[in-house]
């Protein structure tokens, strides 16, 4: 486990001080479009990593409560003691993933790039330039403090990508599933549901009740459009009524399937 400092001088642990300075920087990247965040918020990081959007939430709205759900075991114990050094008390750790229902998956960690760990291993391996395309990108608009990655010539994102992925670790990892954690945390709603979970979000959705829909009050997911998945993705938010709906590339993104989703209701639920 190691630190890296954040433009602000937060100090925060980390497997990847690079990939830290990246995942801070694309913090906002999830507001907007009318999903935004207010005090005593109840918030679900599915996919938390180390938990970064967390740590900002907390920081900058008081009694605001984060639940931050990491799968994979090294990135969690990262995720765990950024929550105890950072947290406030209100920056809560699970080491499990969301999904449809409870069990365990198969999860791939790639100890090079932890945020690119994923269940669904075979979208890269069918989409192979869509990695390449995500290094230029993100390349192009790396954080000022990675200014240096600018430099990085174009025809080196196919090697940059490739090592990315190397070394992959593939972990058992538990899953549950959104309403059984709301009952056994005791929540009766949440006030935004944030899912970036390579590949897995329409899985996350679908574990969520229909007696529950009514009390989440916005969504924001990172959605590989392929295969339909945005399609159904969006359907599924329109008929529990999160029918205003803003679909977005996030700068880097553009030449890849990636897409955010923003959701909030246009009438109370």
């Amino acid at each position: 486990m190691r630190t890296a400092t954040l433009p602000d001088g937060t100090r925060v642990h980390c497997l990847v001080k690079a990939e830290a300075l990246v995942l801070d920087h694309h913090v906002h990247g999830y507001l907007g479009h009318g999903v935004a965040l207010h005090e005593g918020d109840i918030v679900f990081d599915v996919g938390a990593n180390i938990g970064l959007f967390g740590i900002r939430a907390v920081q900058r709205h008081a009694g605001l409560r984060v639940f931050a759900f990491e799968p994979v075991p090294a990135i969690y114990a990262v995720l765990q003691a950024n929550a105890v050094s950072l947290g406030d008390g209100r920056l809560v750790a699970l080491p499990c993933g969301l999904s449809r229902e409870p069990g365990h998956i198969d999860i791939d960690y790639f100890p090079n790039s932890p945020a690119l760990s994923t269940a669904d291993v075979a979208f890269w391996d069918n989409n192979p330039d869509a990695l390449r395309e995500a290094v230029v990108g993100n390349v192009r608009n790396a954080p000022p403090e990675l200014w240096y990655a600018r430099l990085v010539p174009k025809f080196l994102a196919g090697a940059i990508a490739w090592n990315m992925r190397r070394g992959a670790q593939r972990v058992r990892c538990e899953l549950r599933t959104v309403s059984q954690v709301m009952r056994d945390q005791g929540l009766d709603r949440i006030d935004l549901l944030k899912v970036d979970c390579e590949g897995a979000e329409l899985d996350v959705l679908l574990g969520v009740d229909d007696a529950h829909w009514p009390h989440i009050g916005a969504v924001v997911a990172e959605v590989a459009d392929v295969d339909g998945r945005l399609a159904a993705v969006r359907a599924l938010l329109v008929r529990h009524g999160l029918d205003r709906i803003v679909i977005e590339r996030e700068a880097g993104f553009e030449a890849t399937p990636m897409v955010n989703v923003f959701a909030t209701r246009s009438a109370p639920s």
